[in-house]
């Protein structure tokens, strides 16, 4: 075995797909790419979210307590990087990369048509937000393209490549402690 730098762990531990984090600042939506996000309870569904000050969506989400996390797929995967390659402050992301805004139910926020799924959240709690940067969201309506013929999400490694969802591994007869998370 070799040795890395313990910075590096993020590049071993990342928690889920890469997404798309869309706002409202001003009357005007934004979707930013993330990588640093995880799930942190079952109910209420809460997920933590890294953004920092450095990111125009940071005061949209600060400001406003709400967003959408869409779950793009692999054939988006040029798009999803050339988003997290600007900023909002001077580009309209949904007009440049040709991105679909669609109205969310609960949130003002408009859902990522061109996603696989959507999630609609408010901020539950901001008190590791000046400290860490995470912004505890709690889902508070969900949206999936069940009929979305690409279904694969994209993984970021931390050094600007990727892997792909690949093969499903169905062990729910073996998951007997959690069958009620099974629907």
């Amino acid at each position: 075995m070799q040795e890395m730098p313990a910075s590096r762990a993020y590049r071993l531990l990342e928690a889920g797909p890469v997404v798309l984090v869309a706002t409202v600042r001003d009357g005007k939506p934004n979707v930013m790419t993330v990588g640093f996000h995880m799930v942190m309870q079952h109910m209420p569904p809460l997920i933590g979210c890294i953004i920092g000050p450095w990111d125009y969506s940071f005061g949209a989400l600060r400001d406003s307590g709400e967003c959408v996390i869409a779950i793009p797929t692999v054939d988006l995967a040029a798009k999803v990087v050339a988003i997290g390659n600007c900023s909002g402050e001077t580009t309209d992301k949904f007009e440049t990369f040709g991105l679909t805004s669609v109205p969310a139910r609960d949130v003002a926020v408009p859902l990522v048509a061109d996603c696989l799924a959507n999630i609609e959240c408010r901020v539950a709690d901001t008190s590791l937000v000046d400290r860490y940067n995470l912004f505890i969201l709690e889902a508070v309506r969900i949206w999936i393209d069940a009929d979305r013929r690409e279904k694969r999400t994209l993984h970021h490694r931390g050094d600007g490549t990727f892997t792909v969802d690949g093969r499903v591994i169905d062990l729910r007869e073996r998951m007997v402690k959690w069958k009620y998370l099974q629907d």
